[in-house]
């Protein structure tokens, strides 16, 4: 693909180890960052290295000119054409907290997720339930671990007008699969509740248009789409990020204060970035979108998945193998999760399987249950997987991947198939 010539400016890359390269799928985690993201930060530490917002000397003045063109390119990413609508965070996780904590809910109000959010998104509903007395309820999937939109008008209609919010993941990080969140919204729209969208896994791989979606909040990470960690954004209608409380106050959040009465808080953005921030991380995140503007977030979707039906055709002539999600990689986006259906550590002295494959291979992939013990604990409750398989493997996959590194990682797992050959499968 000629989307592969970026290679050349991740300088990750470019390391060896034992005379191998590195072969990185662990994008649904940290994505690898190119070069001009690295300049970005470097500009901010060696050339303006000031606070922004409350000095007015030239390296205030330039921190706070970069940090407004970020911003911008980031509305201009995901189709807001309101630079205020965007609210800098440490990360998903934060946005998500935001509005969680923010939102105006009332004992009894019911938010509901799908059943296999990470639990960024599971956690602070589950600490809502006990703090202020909502309810939290869950859309089961279909069978294939698709969207089921009957059921969810199907519980909107049962909770009677308390639904205030669904808070659901876009694109999932378990099995790579893309909620119809347009018909998500309208439905929700159409019974009252706002929509909050997870966009972790679907922003830095897909094109998103927050207008076209008439989504309401949008929370995603910029480590996940080659720029710096610690930082994250909340995306929210103008209007609703006003009517939210506020969340984290301080330094930068106020107009005005006293100490006879109460303070005069800034509007959004403003009002939910307190404190001194992270401003190499605010810059580089616009450069971050540059990098994947100059390629195409068309071209990179197309690119992922024909990795995941590339790497799909090969696996799935295993018996041995169980690959979670949808039948059809397309649906899967660029992520191949997967069972080994036998034990694959023989004894307690051996190292786990994606260590080994580290170690041997220079390939990096994720084991476990990726922060979505929720879906996996009610599957093995369902009886529709088995605990002898564990852990999950999760390949995933970016922008800068190949065919040839996919072929490097099957003839690995090919051969741990073959040293268990001898084992049963469970």
């Amino acid at each position: 693909m000629s989307i592969l010539r970026f290679r050349e400016e991740i300088p990750a890359l470019k390391r060896k180890r034992n005379g191998l390269p590195p072969i990185y799928f662990d994008n649904a985690c940290m994505t690898l960052k190119p070069d001009n993201v690295v300049e970005a930060i470097n500009d901010y530490y060696t050339k303006f290295p000031a606070c922004g917002g409350r000095s007015h000397h030239w390296f205030t003045r330039e921190v706070d000119m970069r940090v407004t063109e970020s911003r911008e390119k980031i509305a201009h990413f995901i189709g807001s054409d309101n630079p205020s609508e965007i609210v800098f965070t440490r990360n998903t996780t934060e946005a998500i907290n935001l509005v969680g904590h923010s939102f105006d809910f009332k004992r009894g109000d019911t938010v509901l997720t799908t059943d296999k959010e990470h639990n960024s998104n599971l956690c602070i509903w589950k600490d809502l339930e006990e703090l202020k007395g909502i309810k939290h309820r869950f859309v089961p999937s279909n069978e294939d671990n698709t969207f089921n939109l009957n059921r969810l008008e199907e519980i909107l209609k049962e909770e009677k007008g308390n639904v205030k919010l669904l808070s659901m993941v876009h694109t999932s990080n378990l099995d790579g699969y893309t909620i119809p969140a347009k018909e998500i919204i309208d439905l929700a729209h159409r019974y009252g509740a706002l929509v909050l969208l997870d966009g972790a896994q679907s922003v830095p791989h897909k094109p998103i248009d927050v207008r076209a979606l008439n989504v309401d909040f949008l929370a995603f990470s910029i480590h996940k789409m080659m720029g710096p960690s610690g930082i994250g954004v909340l995306y929210g209608k103008y209007d609703l990020l006003k009517s939210l409380g506020r969340y984290n106050v301080g330094g930068d959040t106020i107009s005005d204060t006293f100490l006879d009465r109460k303070p005069v808080y800034l509007p959004p953005p403003m009002k939910f970035e307190a404190g001194l921030q992270d401003y190499a991380g605010m810059i580089s995140s616009g450069a971050a979108c540059d990098f994947i503007e100059r390629i195409g977030k068309e071209e990179i979707d197309k690119h992922e998945i024909e990795l995941n039906k590339y790497i799909t055709n090969k696996l799935k002539k295993h018996e041995e193998i169980y690959i979670v999600g949808p039948d059809d990689p397309e649906e899967r986006s660029g992520i191949c999760t997967f069972f080994i259906k036998k034990p694959t550590r023989l004894s307690g002295k051996e190292k786990m399987l994606d260590e080994r494959l580290s170690d041997e291979f220079n390939i990096m992939i994720r084991s476990g249950e990726f922060c979505v013990n929720g879906w996996f604990n009610q599957k093995l409750k369902e009886e529709k997987i088995n605990r002898i398989w564990f852990p999950a493997f999760r390949a995933s996959f970016y922008l800068y991947n190949t065919k040839e590194e996919i072929d490097v990682f099957v003839g690995a797992i090919e051969r741990e198939l073959e040293r268990l050959k001898e084992v049963p499968i469970f």
